[in-house]
């Protein structure tokens, strides 16, 4: 699975609906309204790297709101929640 962390400069009269449509989008796992110099972060999870292309370029960066957007790719995910369900099941 590829994990894409995407930080997005939205206009903020329609912060809201635009939130709610990149929610809506396939490959987005979440969507947060964040402060400071940016307006939201979104989380891809796609099983391959060229889906994030489909998800970002082809698709989040058109809905309607979206001025700008800069996406990271993820090496590895370090969590506590994960941990905790491995310890869960007996890892």
């Amino acid at each position: 699975m590829i994990t894409a962390i995407v930080f997005i400069q939205a206009e903020v009269s329609r912060l809201s609906e635009t939130a709610a449509q990149i929610a809506d989008l396939d490959g987005v796992s979440e969507v947060y309204s964040v402060t400071g110099d940016l307006d939201l972060v979104a989380m891809v999870r796609v099983p391959r790297i060229d889906d994030v292309s489909a998800v970002v370029a082809d698709r989040l960066n058109k809905v309607d709101g979206v001025l700008s957007t800069q996406t990271q790719i993820a090496f590895q995910t370090f969590s506590r929640h994960d941990l905790e369900d491995a310890f869960s099941i007996g890892l």
